[in-house]
């Protein structure tokens, strides 16, 4: 059976930079890489806040990305 080893997380927070002149809206993002595989949500929410706080673009979103070897 096939077997799902976690072998790297990543943390990106989405900072909403407003819109576009064709009312678009413009996100710009940053990636943090080589984070604590353990790490609970509350954890890297409370990092990705604490970031967002030094920016004065508002926090669109926040994702933790992790990415998996596969093998038996």
């Amino acid at each position: 059976m096939a077997q799902g080893i976690l072998k790297s997380s990543s943390l990106k927070v989405v900072f909403d930079y407003g819109v576009d002149e064709h009312n678009k809206p413009i996100f710009k993002t940053k990636t943090f890489n080589r984070i604590r595989r353990n790490s609970t949500a509350d954890e890297l929410y409370s990092a990705a806040t604490a970031i967002g706080s030094l920016s004065k673009e508002p926090i669109w979103a926040i994702e933790r990305n992790d990415s998996y070897e596969i093998g038996e």
